[in-house]
Parts: structure tokens; C-alpha cells; sequence
């Protein structure tokens, strides 16, 4: 799926950007020198995804062959740069009788998956703030009345997802996703954790409320019989200790901060372990939870 299909995208600078922004690898080609007749001139560039190109270098075999090899490159998954020549004769199937020399960056970027279950106020202030990051979101309510009104106007890389049984997208998250906890009902809460830890592939699960919440919940979760080890997974109430307030919006920041110190260890290490929460987070998220 052409993930930056939603946004209008043509020319190779604005892919780059959108790229950089979704955290999604790519190739940029340039062509280095000309010599002769050629389509186009040095300095040209051209865009290249797993699933789509932007732009041109001339087009036909010449690219054909110029989008294939860029996509050979993705899948050996490392930053490198690579120079071809190409001598533009019938042996391309080009007409032209010159030569270009062209460059291949590849830029090999981390995508990180995250869901996001529940629609409330928090969320709403959540999601806007996660999107501008390298993240792949998957914003999950079993309430249409409330995600409708977001469907096709949020970026590209986040996707509203209506499911009366927003369990079943939680047992469906990718290896090393993450999660976040924040619906109106305690139940599903409950519901959503115990699917999330059965799992064993999120690289994160998180859930607001008050430490009240999360004892209860970590209690109900032994005597169901998961492990201590289990348990310590869920970072619940969830949110960076240093940035206190009750408003949506400044428990939304606190999320997003915990979140992008996570985002910004990822790429050194896998696993972050959730670090145990301050008294204050837990009021922040005893306020919060009436909210969502």
C-alpha cells in the first residue's frame, strides 16, 4: 500500500519530506554527469519507495532499470550510496546515443507501529502531536461518532480504525508495536492489557489512569496468572514524570514525551523497559482518565 497516497505528493523534495516524516526508507537519485544526448540533465533527481517513485530521470528503460536496482538496494536494508553508468544505446533500449552517470543514497529509516485505543479527549490531543513523528498510527474506537469526523483528514501516516471488537486489532499489531491504553471503559481497559500482554510482541503497552487503576489491574492480572515479569511489561499510569497538568492536552505531552524518548532509544535498543511511574504522573492520569 502506497502509504503516502493521501497527501498530494509529485516532485522528489516533497517526497523526501514526507518520507522523513513517516520514517520510511527510500532512495534518492541523482544524475551525477551527462555526456552527449540525454533525457535529462546533471542535477536531476528522482524518488524512490518500496511502493512508489516521484519524479523522473527520463523515463523509460533507463528508469525501468534505475527502479529496480534502487529497490534491490532497500532490501539490503543499509545506508549506502551507489554509482551506475548507464550508456543510453539500444542495448537499453534507449535512443538517445549519450551517457549518464547516476547516484543511488539509500536512507534506510525506522518505522515504528503504535496503536492508539480510544477516541476521548486525550486522544484527540494525542494523535495530532504523534503524527508529526516517524511513526505508523493506528488510532482505534469502537465508536464511530467519534473517529468519523477524522477520517481522511488526518496525515498519511495514521490511520482511524472503527471495530466493535478493538481487542481483536490489539491480538493483530505487528511484531514490536506499540500500545497505548486510553478508552472511556475501564473493562475494555482491562480487556485491551490482558490481550496486549498475551501477545508477548508489543515492544510497549501503556494505559492512563491513577495508580489506584493500575494496582487494581495489576492485581486482577496475577490472579489470572500472568507473571511478575508479565506484569512489569504494562507501564501504567503511563506519561513523562517531569511535565505534571490536567488538561488533555498537557497529559497528552506527557505521553508523547515518554513516547519520544522511547522512539529515540529504539534505534540503539530494541527493548525499553518501562521506567515506574511518580506519585504525580498518577494524579495527572486520576484527572486524565475521567476525560478520555
Amino acid at each position: 500500500m502506497n502509504n503516502m497516497a493521501s497527501i498530494p505528493v509529485n516532485t522528489w523534495f516533497e517526497a523526501l519530506y514526507q518520507c522523513q516524516q513517516q520514517g520510511r526508507s527510500y532512495v534518492l537519485i541523482t544524475v551525477l554527469q551527462t555526456a552527449g544526448s540525454t533525457p535529462r540533465e546533471g542535477g536531476t533527481k528522482m524518488l524512490v519507495t518500496e511502493d512508489a517513485q516521484f519524479d523522473t530521470i527520463g523515463g523509460g528503460h533507463l528508469e525501468f532499470d534505475a527502479i529496480t536496482k534502487a529497490r534491490e538496494l532497500l532490501i539490503q536494508n543499509e545506508q549506502q550510496q551507489y554509482i551506475h553508468s548507464y550508456p543510453l544505446a539500444s542495448a537499453l533500449g534507449q535512443c538517445c546515443g549519450g551517457a549518464m552517470k547516476v547516484l543511488f543514497e539509500v536512507q534506510v529509516q525506522h518505522t515504528q507501529h503504535i496503536a492508539i485505543f480510544g477516541a476521548g479527549h486525550v486522544a484527540q490531543a494525542l494523535v495530532p502531536i504523534l503524527a508529526q513523528l516517524p511513526l505508523q498510527i493506528r488510532w482505534v474506537d469502537n465508536r464511530a461518532s467519534l473517529l468519523e469526523e477524522f477520517i481522511g483528514t488526518m496525515p498519511s501516516n495514521v490511520e482511524c480504525v472503527i471495530d466493535d471488537d478493538p481487542s481483536a486489532e490489539m491480538a493483530s499489531l505487528p511484531k514490536d508495536a506499540w500500545a497505548i491504553v486510553l478508552t472511556h471503559n475501564h473493562q475494555l481497559d482491562y480487556d485491551l492489557v490482558e490481550c496486549g500482554l498475551k501477545t508477548s510482541r508489543l515492544n510497549f503497552l501503556g494505559m492512563i489512569g491513577s495508580n489506584a487503576k493500575a494496582k487494581r489491574f495489576k492485581t486482577r492480572l496475577a490472579n489470572r496468572g500472568f507473571t511478575e515479569s508479565q506484569i512489569t511489561c504494562l507501564s501504567s499510569p503511563i506519561g513523562n514524570l517531569d511535565i505534571s497538568g490536567k488538561r488533555p492536552v498537557e497529559v497528552a505531552v506527557s505521553i508523547s514525551a515518554q513516547l519520544i524518548n522511547l522512539l529515540n532509544n529504539t534505534s540503539s535498543k530494541k527493548t525499553e523497559t518501562p521506567q515506574e511511574p511518580a506519585t504525580h504522573k498518577a494524579q495527572i492520569n486520576n484527572t486524565s482518565e475521567q476525560l478520555v
